[in-house]
Protein backbone atom coordinates (compact mmCIF):
# COMPACT_ATOMS: atom_id res chain seq x y z
CA UNK A 1 0.00 0.00 0.00
CA UNK A 2 1.01 3.56 -1.24
CA UNK A 3 0.52 6.40 0.83
CA UNK A 4 0.30 10.39 -0.12
CA UNK A 5 -1.33 13.24 1.61
CA UNK A 6 -4.44 10.96 2.04
CA UNK A 7 -4.56 9.26 -0.98
CA UNK A 8 -3.90 5.40 -0.86
CA UNK A 9 -3.82 2.54 -3.43
CA UNK A 10 -4.28 -1.13 -2.93
CA UNK A 11 -3.71 -4.02 -5.13
CA UNK A 12 -5.60 -7.12 -4.66
CA UNK A 13 -5.50 -10.38 -6.88
CA UNK A 14 -8.66 -12.69 -6.46
CA UNK A 15 -8.92 -16.32 -7.99
CA UNK A 16 -8.75 -16.75 -11.35
CA UNK A 17 -5.74 -13.76 -12.21
CA UNK A 18 -8.71 -11.07 -11.04
CA UNK A 19 -6.20 -8.20 -10.65
CA UNK A 20 -8.14 -5.34 -8.71
CA UNK A 21 -6.35 -1.73 -8.31
CA UNK A 22 -8.40 0.32 -5.95
CA UNK A 23 -8.14 4.10 -5.03
CA UNK A 24 -9.08 5.59 -1.81
CA UNK A 25 -8.53 9.70 -0.95
CA UNK A 26 -9.00 10.24 2.46
CA UNK A 27 -10.58 7.17 3.51
CA UNK A 28 -13.42 7.17 0.82
CA UNK A 29 -12.81 4.78 -2.16
CA UNK A 30 -12.58 7.08 -5.31
CA UNK A 31 -12.37 3.82 -8.02
CA UNK A 32 -11.37 0.91 -8.79
CA UNK A 33 -9.46 -1.00 -12.14
CA UNK A 34 -9.87 -4.89 -12.83
CA UNK A 35 -7.44 -6.57 -15.18
CA UNK A 36 -7.32 -10.19 -16.23
CA UNK A 37 -4.22 -11.63 -15.66
CA UNK A 38 -3.60 -14.32 -18.53
CA UNK A 39 -0.49 -15.99 -19.53
CA UNK A 40 0.69 -14.84 -22.96
CA UNK A 41 2.46 -16.69 -25.44
CA UNK A 42 4.51 -15.78 -28.74
CA UNK A 43 3.14 -18.79 -30.61
CA UNK A 44 1.04 -17.53 -33.13
CA UNK A 45 -2.72 -19.02 -33.41
CA UNK A 46 -3.40 -22.45 -35.64
CA UNK A 47 -4.40 -21.51 -38.92
CA UNK A 48 -7.35 -23.96 -38.34
CA UNK A 49 -9.07 -21.64 -35.90
CA UNK A 50 -8.09 -18.12 -37.95
CA UNK A 51 -9.82 -19.88 -40.89
CA UNK A 52 -13.02 -21.28 -38.56
CA UNK A 53 -13.14 -17.75 -36.71
CA UNK A 54 -13.19 -16.25 -40.42
CA UNK A 55 -15.82 -18.31 -41.54
CA UNK A 56 -17.43 -21.23 -40.04
CA UNK A 57 -18.48 -22.82 -42.77
CA UNK A 58 -15.18 -23.99 -44.41
CA UNK A 59 -14.38 -27.10 -45.32
CA UNK A 60 -12.58 -29.40 -43.85
CA UNK A 61 -10.85 -30.28 -47.71
CA UNK A 62 -10.62 -26.07 -48.28
CA UNK A 63 -8.63 -25.85 -45.02
CA UNK A 64 -6.25 -28.26 -45.63
CA UNK A 65 -5.62 -26.98 -49.01
CA UNK A 66 -5.47 -23.38 -47.77
CA UNK A 67 -2.81 -24.83 -44.79
CA UNK A 68 -0.75 -27.38 -46.44
CA UNK A 69 -1.99 -29.88 -43.99
CA UNK A 70 -3.37 -33.34 -44.53
CA UNK A 71 -7.42 -33.64 -44.42
CA UNK A 72 -6.44 -35.84 -41.67
CA UNK A 73 -4.61 -34.26 -39.63
CA UNK A 74 -7.18 -30.86 -40.02
CA UNK A 75 -10.06 -32.98 -39.18
CA UNK A 76 -8.31 -34.50 -35.99
CA UNK A 77 -7.31 -31.53 -34.86
CA UNK A 78 -10.79 -29.72 -35.25
CA UNK A 79 -12.25 -32.80 -33.65
CA UNK A 80 -9.93 -31.82 -30.62
CA UNK A 81 -10.67 -28.12 -30.37
CA UNK A 82 -13.82 -29.39 -30.24
CA UNK A 83 -13.18 -31.81 -27.62
CA UNK A 84 -10.92 -29.23 -25.17
CA UNK A 85 -13.69 -26.67 -25.50
CA UNK A 86 -11.38 -24.33 -27.51
CA UNK A 87 -14.00 -24.09 -30.21
CA UNK A 88 -17.32 -23.15 -28.29
CA UNK A 89 -19.66 -22.91 -31.05
CA UNK A 90 -20.08 -22.33 -34.75
CA UNK A 91 -22.20 -19.30 -35.74
CA UNK A 92 -23.97 -17.65 -37.94
CA UNK A 93 -24.14 -13.68 -38.70
CA UNK A 94 -27.80 -12.15 -39.27
CA UNK A 95 -29.14 -9.33 -40.37
CA UNK A 96 -32.28 -9.47 -38.47
CA UNK A 97 -33.70 -5.99 -39.99
CA UNK A 98 -33.20 -7.66 -43.62
CA UNK A 99 -34.92 -10.76 -42.51
CA UNK A 100 -37.63 -9.13 -41.06
CA UNK A 101 -37.63 -9.50 -37.90
CA UNK A 102 -37.30 -7.42 -34.64
CA UNK A 103 -34.77 -7.81 -31.72
CA UNK A 104 -33.87 -5.12 -29.83
CA UNK A 105 -30.02 -5.34 -28.55
CA UNK A 106 -28.44 -3.59 -25.62
CA UNK A 107 -25.25 -3.57 -24.07
CA UNK A 108 -25.72 -3.40 -19.88
CA UNK A 109 -22.60 -1.35 -18.15
CA UNK A 110 -22.89 -3.63 -14.73
CA UNK A 111 -21.02 -2.29 -11.48
CA UNK A 112 -20.56 -5.10 -9.30
CA UNK A 113 -19.40 -5.83 -5.62
CA UNK A 114 -17.19 -8.62 -6.23
CA UNK A 115 -17.67 -11.59 -3.86
CA UNK A 116 -14.35 -12.83 -1.58
CA UNK A 117 -12.51 -16.00 -2.85
CA UNK A 118 -14.53 -15.92 -6.34
CA UNK A 119 -14.39 -12.54 -7.44
CA UNK A 120 -16.11 -11.18 -10.25
CA UNK A 121 -17.35 -15.12 -11.77
CA UNK A 122 -20.56 -16.03 -9.47
CA UNK A 123 -22.37 -12.64 -10.43
CA UNK A 124 -20.96 -12.60 -14.27
CA UNK A 125 -21.98 -16.71 -14.16
CA UNK A 126 -25.70 -16.17 -12.85
CA UNK A 127 -26.01 -13.22 -15.23
CA UNK A 128 -24.66 -15.60 -18.01
CA UNK A 129 -27.31 -18.01 -17.65
CA UNK A 130 -30.53 -15.92 -18.24
CA UNK A 131 -31.54 -16.66 -22.04
CA UNK A 132 -32.02 -12.98 -23.32
CA UNK A 133 -27.68 -12.27 -22.31
CA UNK A 134 -25.76 -13.20 -25.03
CA UNK A 135 -22.55 -12.57 -23.95
CA UNK A 136 -20.74 -11.45 -20.51
CA UNK A 137 -17.20 -9.79 -19.92
CA UNK A 138 -15.05 -8.56 -17.08
CA UNK A 139 -14.00 -5.04 -18.33
CA UNK A 140 -11.50 -2.41 -17.53
CA UNK A 141 -12.60 1.05 -16.51
CA UNK A 142 -15.32 2.06 -14.73
CA UNK A 143 -18.12 -0.51 -14.83
CA UNK A 144 -17.12 -4.13 -13.90
CA UNK A 145 -19.31 -6.10 -16.78
CA UNK A 146 -20.01 -5.23 -20.11
CA UNK A 147 -23.41 -7.53 -20.74
CA UNK A 148 -25.20 -8.13 -24.31
CA UNK A 149 -28.72 -8.31 -24.05
CA UNK A 150 -31.35 -8.79 -26.72
CA UNK A 151 -34.83 -9.33 -26.98
CA UNK A 152 -37.97 -8.99 -29.00
CA UNK A 153 -39.53 -5.57 -28.18
CA UNK A 154 -38.04 -2.34 -25.84
CA UNK A 155 -40.79 -3.32 -23.29
CA UNK A 156 -39.45 -6.64 -22.98
CA UNK A 157 -35.39 -5.71 -22.94
CA UNK A 158 -36.58 -2.96 -19.88
CA UNK A 159 -38.36 -5.14 -17.80
CA UNK A 160 -35.86 -7.53 -18.20
CA UNK A 161 -32.99 -5.25 -16.75
CA UNK A 162 -34.97 -3.72 -14.16
CA UNK A 163 -36.48 -6.89 -12.91
CA UNK A 164 -33.92 -9.60 -13.11
CA UNK A 165 -30.27 -7.95 -14.28
CA UNK A 166 -30.75 -4.98 -11.67
CA UNK A 167 -32.49 -6.89 -8.79
CA UNK A 168 -29.16 -9.67 -8.24
CA UNK A 169 -27.04 -9.97 -5.44
CA UNK A 170 -24.07 -8.12 -5.77
CA UNK A 171 -24.88 -5.76 -8.47
CA UNK A 172 -24.95 -2.34 -7.41
CA UNK A 173 -25.36 -0.02 -10.72
CA UNK A 174 -26.75 -0.86 -14.63
CA UNK A 175 -26.32 1.54 -17.28
CA UNK A 176 -27.99 0.91 -20.77
CA UNK A 177 -26.70 1.96 -23.89
CA UNK A 178 -29.03 0.70 -26.56
CA UNK A 179 -27.94 -0.26 -30.07
CA UNK A 180 -29.14 2.08 -32.83
CA UNK A 181 -27.74 0.58 -36.19
CA UNK A 182 -24.67 -1.66 -36.71
CA UNK A 183 -22.62 -1.35 -39.47
CA UNK A 184 -19.80 -3.87 -38.78
CA UNK A 185 -20.14 -7.20 -36.77
CA UNK A 186 -18.08 -10.23 -36.65
CA UNK A 187 -16.31 -9.24 -39.39
CA UNK A 188 -19.31 -8.31 -41.88
CA UNK A 189 -20.42 -5.40 -43.08
CA UNK A 190 -24.17 -4.25 -42.99
CA UNK A 191 -24.22 -1.78 -45.28
CA UNK A 192 -24.57 -2.07 -49.10
CA UNK A 193 -21.23 -2.19 -50.98
CA UNK A 194 -21.51 0.83 -53.32
CA UNK A 195 -21.16 2.96 -49.75
CA UNK A 196 -18.01 1.35 -49.30
CA UNK A 197 -16.87 3.68 -52.81
CA UNK A 198 -17.11 6.32 -51.37
CA UNK A 199 -15.18 6.09 -47.81
CA UNK A 200 -11.94 7.58 -47.52
CA UNK A 201 -9.72 5.58 -45.12
CA UNK A 202 -6.28 7.44 -44.04
CA UNK A 203 -3.33 5.16 -43.36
Amino acid sequence: MLRLKGFSRFNVTFENNIFVTCEHFTGKKIGCHYAKLSRMTNQPPDEILTILARDSRTSHETIAKMTGRTLDDVSKSIQQYETDGVIKKYSTVIDWEKASNEIVVAFIDVRVAPARDVGFDAVAGRIARFAQVKSVWLVSGGTDLRVVVEAPSLRELASFVSEKLATLDGVTATTSHFLLKRYKEDGALFFESDQDQRLVVSP
